[in-house]
């Protein structure tokens, strides 16, 4: 229970069911410092209004420390991803290394059959008995990319109640139960970043890594300076230092090279690519045997595309377009669908 609208109608709905709710929240960071607010997500006053929702539905409720588990599995991959000139994605380790990992642990511990949480996703079982993890119902709110990690196990106990319905549905739920948190806004930014300044976040963590460096082009020629490849991703257009090309043409991103400290630009049109490799690949369905047809998202607001992937030893997968695509970045996942299913996921390269 974060303490938003989602999974606080999660659990009311499990309770209405009659199902024996425990309300589980994560401390992530180190209270005793004083601060209120640690973004949008798990702060002390997300707690405080979790807690008021599991008094409303009359189901008990702990507050877990995760601050280890968080530090260790999310934000220091955070940090070490940009300055490696990667672009991360916190969320979805969040939610293979510690809700459905660290989160299932405690769970058993307290005798719990399932782990219940607010996503916008659903689970369900085919004739072979395997575990699905499919598509949220709201397609503006879907988070099953979010998900590609979950093992068949992990699948096994997952339950998502709010993912066959609509989030105005989630929200009329919430009044009428008088949940105090129904009119709550949706969290945005990264939970651990409130102030969307990934850049002094990653310089305050890891202040050896910031090296000022060259900004070139796609022929190696310096157009400027920058103050630490941290501070880019592949696509970026705005706050290069040099907007525009000897043509007056906007500039984008290309590449990172953190080995040399450079960061590549050019026109759009150079950001178009029709394959890539993955690591870390998890396969919810049986990895294919040969190449596959599916589609593949590449960011969590890209449009999945037609693609054809290919497994290979090692967790490992290829990826090849039927048409260009802008702005393939490493460090994000990209997730293959055969319709509103998961076929699996990995970690572009």
């Amino acid at each position: 229970m974060s303490g938003g609208v989602d999974s606080s109608v999660a659990a009311a709905l499990l309770a209405d069911a009659g199902h024996e709710v425990i309300g589980l929240s994560m401390q992530l960071y180190d209270q005793s410092e004083g601060q209120t607010s640690f973004g949008s997500c798990c702060s002390i006053d997300d707690l405080h209004d979790a807690r008021r929702v599991a008094q409303v539905i009359d189901i008990p409720h702990y507050i877990m420390n995760f601050e280890r588990q968080f530090d260790e599995q999310v934000m220091a991959n955070f940090v070490s991803e940009y300055t490696a000139g990667r672009t991360p994605l916190p969320c979805a380790h969040c939610n293979s290394d510690v809700k459905f990992a660290t989160l299932a642990e405690r769970a058993a511990g307290l005798g719990a059959d399932a782990v219940a949480t607010g996503h916008y996703a659903r689970v369900e079982q085919d004739a072979t008995g395997r575990y699905l993890l499919k598509r949220g119902v709201d397609a503006s709110k879907d988070q099953a990319y979010f998900l590609f990690s979950l093992t068949q196990a992990q699948l096994s106990r997952a339950l998502f109640p709010v993912g066959d319905q609509a989030k105005n549905a989630i929200r009329d739920y919430a009044r009428r139960r008088k949940l105090p948190v129904a009119d709550k806004p949706d969290s945005q930014e990264i939970c651990f970043i409130p102030d969307d300044d990934y850049a002094g976040f990653v310089a305050r963590r890891s202040p050896e890594s910031v090296r000022p460096g060259q900004i070139v082009d796609e022929e190696g020629r310096a157009l400027g300076t920058h103050a630490g490849i941290h501070r880019f991703t592949v696509g970026q257009r705005k706050g290069l230092g040099v907007p525009h090309s000897p043509t007056g043409a906007p500039l984008y991103v290309l590449a990172l090279k953190p080995v040399d400290g450079q960061v590549v630009v050019g026109p759009r049109q150079a950001l178009e690519r029709t394959a890539l490799t993955a690591s870390g690949v998890n396969w919810i369905l049986d990895p294919p045997t040969g190449g596959r047809a599916v589609t593949a998202q590449i960011r969590h607001r890209h449009q999945p595309a037609p693609a054809t992937v290919t497994a290979f030893e090692g967790n490992r997968a290829s990826v090849t377009f039927d048409a260009p695509q802008i702005a393939i970045t490493p460090g994000q996942a990209v997730v293959f669908y055969e319709g509103d299913v998961v076929v699996g996921g990995g970690w572009i390269d």
